[in-house]
């Protein structure tokens, strides 16, 4: 882990570190997207002042679960259609372009299934912004914008039997019995694996 912080710190002073540097953390449901970006934004919040690093989640631009009941795809939830991409996009934009004054981003609450609007605040100290999510890299609009709003992209592959494992915990911890976790990975996690795959190519850095 120290070796990755330092790496984002070099590459963070190299830019100039009264800059805002965007990294984003790309992989699959359950390849460890955000248990690195919050021990990256630990470590680098105690080893600098100020505590330049902060974490923003595309989990919460989830579609509510009423939304998503209205457009028949609640069952589905977690693939690209069921984000609201374009305030995300939009939000990323303004966190690049905006230094002076902080902007609100919402936090995906996994025990309630749902997000909790601007419990996240950017605000001007914070110049390292770790971005984690699976569709970071996707070449469809709006998402095919954010590339060009990160200064770096990291993609974290992940053992195919590890994520399978680790997502069937995730959802029978969330409440499902074990056939009704199966059922959502096979219908959801591993097509939106395998899509997320496909972006791979477009990183700057693969993490094994």
């Amino acid at each position: 882990m120290s070796t990755l912080k330092d790496d984002l710190l070099e590459a963070w002073q190299a830019k100039g570190k009264d800059k805002r540097f965007i990294l984003g953390i790309v992989g699959a449901p359950g390849a460890g997207k955000s248990t690195l970006a919050s021990r990256l934004c630990a470590e680098i919040n105690a080893e600098i002042s100020g505590k330049p690093a902060i974490v923003v989640p595309m989990d919460g631009y989830h579609f509510s679960n009423e939304h998503l009941s209205e457009i028949n795809l609640l069952a589905l939830k977690g693939i690209p259609a069921t984000f609201d991409s374009h305030a995300f996009v939009d939000t990323l934009a303004r966190i690049k372009n905006t230094m002076d004054e902080s902007v609100l981003c919402p936090r995906f609450d996994r025990s309630i299934e749902a997000s909790i609007p601007d419990d996240i605040e950017v605000k001007p100290q914070h110049k390292l912004i770790l971005v984690e999510g699976n569709y970071l890299l996707l070449d469809d609009s709006p998402w095919s914008q954010i590339a060009s709003l990160l200064d770096q992209s990291w993609y974290i592959h992940c053992p195919a039997d590890t994520l399978f494992a680790r997502l069937i915990q995730r959802h029978v911890n969330g409440g499902k019995s074990r056939p009704q976790a199966l059922e959502k990975v096979e219908s959801t996690d591993l097509p939106n694996a395998s899509l997320i795959e496909t972006t791979k190519s477009r990183a700057t850095r693969v993490l094994q």
